[in-house]
């Protein structure tokens, strides 16, 4: 099973998703997303500080895609998740899922999605010219995440 990583460095996401696709022999259905970093006020963020807590954070994450693979029947589920000071555009999460059928593989990857913007312990913090505000918790995530 391919490990989570949480890690400050950015990533080559076509590499990742490369090695990932070569190790599921047998899988008929590869889905994967990517989230950037957004300017989610006036235009006007200069940085995204993400910060989370070394080993809770990597045992919750691992907690949810176990339960992936298994409501899914996933043959795997990759989560790399970066935290530290980001850039707008920069690349800050990447989920991919393999599976024998494409719906198991999107809902699997759906449901990791909804869970890393909802419920993994991470703390986002805007940079702006005007100041500094933490990221609150929006109502359509949650209900995003409830459908599950």
């Amino acid at each position: 099973m391919v490990p989570v990583r949480v890690q400050e460095a950015a990533f080559d996401v076509g590499a990742e998703l490369n090695e990932f696709t070569d190790r599921m022999q047998g899988a008929g259905a590869v889905v994967s997303f990517t989230g950037l970093t957004r300017d989610l006020a006036a235009g006007d963020l200069i940085a995204m500080e993400i910060e989370h807590f070394p080993g809770m954070t990597e045992a919750a994450l691992g907690t949810i895609r176990e339960e992936a693979v298994t409501r899914f029947s996933l043959q795997g589920a990759l989560v790399i998740h970066r935290y530290g000071r980001l850039a707008p555009g920069e690349v800050i999460m990447m989920v991919a899922t393999a599976s024998r059928h494409r719906a198991d593989a999107f809902a699997g990857a759906e449901f990791l999605m909804d869970f890393l913007k909802s419920r993994a312990p991470f703390w986002k913090r805007e940079i702006t010219a005007s100041g500094a505000d933490w990221v609150a918790a929006k109502d359509r995530d949650e209900a995003a995440l409830n459908r599950w």
